[in-house]
């Protein structure tokens, strides 16, 4: 009888290793789509409607640069019309704290501009796998700016003529989304 009841404890024990395991993989999961995308962010949707009576406002010139660097080599770069996310090696992960350099494009969008997403890579390493890589990121960026509401025709997925980016390699690696009428 004692040989028994070792055995369901046994089971009972495996089952709830089992399960714990389970919430654990769930849990990282949850986790790794928070870190790569972020908590909405509250601040984002403030000002996109004008009270009542307002006078209708224009998307602001950006008049200098704002740079956002996080230790993994990935970053953000705003100049103008055109907002840069770098990656850092063999990554397409964009860099924590995009979302005021996501939240510029938004806002342009609402404006009814297009955002055209154009992906680089740099000569590092083989060819074919940097073109795929390049895509990739591109279509991260994509995906980010659709999950924050832009509409599909509203975002242009571009593949530049010379897909190889200028400059050193950390500039290379990256996606460049350009605002146009």
């Amino acid at each position: 009888m004692s040989t028994r009841s070792d055995e369901d404890s046994q089971q009972r024990f495996a089952l709830g290793l089992i399960f714990a395991l389970i919430a654990l993989v769930v849990l990282s999961v949850v986790g790794a789509a928070v870190y790569h995308y972020g908590l909405p962010q509250a601040g984002a949707a403030e000002g996109a409607a004008a009270p009542a009576g307002a006078p209708a406002t224009s998307v602001a010139v950006i008049t200098e640069t704002v740079v956002a660097t996080v230790p993994e080599g990935a970053s953000i770069r705003v100049e103008g019309d055109t907002v840069n996310f770098y990656f850092a090696t063999g990554s397409a992960d964009i860099a924590p704290g995009a979302a005021e350099a996501l939240a510029i494009v938004l806002k342009g969008v609402e404006s009814g501009r297009k955002a055209i997403v154009s992906g680089f890579h740099d000569t590092t390493g083989d060819a074919a796998v940097n073109e795929q890589l390049a895509r990739k990121r591109a279509e991260t960026v994509r995906d980010v700016l659709a999950g924050l509401g832009v509409p599909a025709g509203k975002i242009t997925l571009e593949k530049p003529a010379v897909s190889t980016g200028s400059g050193s390699n950390a500039q290379a690696r990256r996606v460049e989304v350009r605002l146009v009428d």
